[in-house]
């Protein structure tokens, strides 16, 4: 087949058998033949693509280091900190100091053996010690005889005098006749009860109270119990009898109770001014 020939038409391939030649654009023989517009556009455009290239060409180089291979140095873009979570130890509990015991002062009168005298009364009886038995009941004197009616009991479960609690004495009223405390329910307050040592020491107190419990009242025996302060404490039956038998032969239904506050403690040789100034400041 055959193309028109003139300046619109061309022989074709199909034609001459033979492909066109390649036709090779000279960007420079544009540029010179382009109109002056057309130029500033092609030179604007230019510019931009070098602008473009120059400007990736930098952040290839920035994101690799640079020429020395070595990371760009500044705070990094975001800087974590990790705050580490208190530990809460438990609180120790408070420390509370324990008092220390208040020391106990050394018995006036020692080991040695004395006596209870009551001199309004006529009382001047050697005392010993007792306890209790395997009922849990405080012990008295027993024993053939009038003897043990004569014996006043210091209860070994009590303080002993002078050191600064209560001391607790007992005696009978009858034992095969009249006993040590038979008139003990003429005791006054304000009356003097002074325990002597065979070496010369005395201890005084003086009569604060004088009453009576009952035999079957539970809180009876608490007159025995211990006291804040420097106490003799004496018991001793009171109240109407029953008959029972047996080697007590009668039993009282109340105790009487005298209870003295201590005076001073004259230590054995003491002279007479130095007994009074020591009564006196018993007595204050």
């Amino acid at each position: 087949m055959k193309f028109y020939q003139n300046r619109r038409f061309v022989r074709g391939p199909a034609a001459t058998g033979k492909r066109p030649a390649k036709r090779t654009l000279n960007p420079l023989k544009v540029f010179k033949s382009a109109s002056n517009p057309r130029k500033a556009l092609f030179g604007a455009g230019s510019l931009s693509f070098m602008a473009g290239v120059g400007l990736l060409a930098f952040g290839l180089f920035t994101a690799f280091g640079g020429s020395d291979g070595k990371p760009p140095e500044g705070p990094p873009a975001v800087q974590l900190v990790v705050t580490p979570t208190p530990v809460h130890s438990p609180t120790p509990p408070p420390v509370t100091a324990t008092p220390s015991p208040t020391p106990v002062p050394a018995p006036p009168l020692g080991d040695h053996a004395y006596e209870m005298i009551i001199s309004s009364l006529g009382i001047d009886a050697p005392v010993q010690e007792y306890g209790l038995d395997e009922n849990q009941v405080p012990e008295v004197p027993t024993g053939p005889g009038n003897g043990p009616g004569q014996i006043v009991a210091w209860y070994n479960f009590s303080s002993k005098p002078g050191t600064g609690g209560n001391a607790v004495f007992a005696g009978h009223v009858t034992w095969n006749g009249a006993g040590v405390f038979y008139n003990l329910t003429s005791v006054a307050v304000g009356d003097d009860i002074v325990l002597k040592g065979d070496d010369g020491t005395t201890v005084t107190y003086k009569v604060s109270s004088v009453f009576s419990v009952s035999a079957t009242d539970p809180n009876a025996r608490s007159v025995m119990g211990p006291t804040p302060t420097d106490e003799l404490t004496i018991l001793t039956c009171d109240g109407t009898t029953t008959y029972v038998g047996g080697q007590f032969g009668v039993e009282y239904d109340n105790r009487l109770v005298v209870r003295a506050d201590l005076q001073g403690v004259v230590p054995a040789g003491a002279t007479p001014a130095a007994a009074a100034a020591a009564t006196a400041a018993g007595a204050g």
